[in-house]
């Protein structure tokens, strides 16, 4: 079974990559990519904003491990 890990791309930040949580399915992946709290774009959450704030937009995606 494959595995797979969400990470957080920075538009602002060019190759810049953080990984968010690894060892999931792709449904879960997928569900936690589904939520609005992972884009800038869409986040509402007051840390969430902030980051946007500091490090300009972003938003979390998921590959295989």
């Amino acid at each position: 079974m494959d595995s797979y890990k969400v990470i957080r791309f920075y538009f602002n930040r060019s190759g810049y990559r953080k990984t968010i949580k690894t060892g999931l399915t792709l449904e879960q992946a997928q569900e936690h990519c589904e939520n609005p709290e992972t884009s800038s774009s869409t986040c509402t959450l007051a840390s969430h904003v902030q980051r946007t704030k500091l490090y300009g937009p972003w938003f979390e995606g998921y590959e295989k491990e």
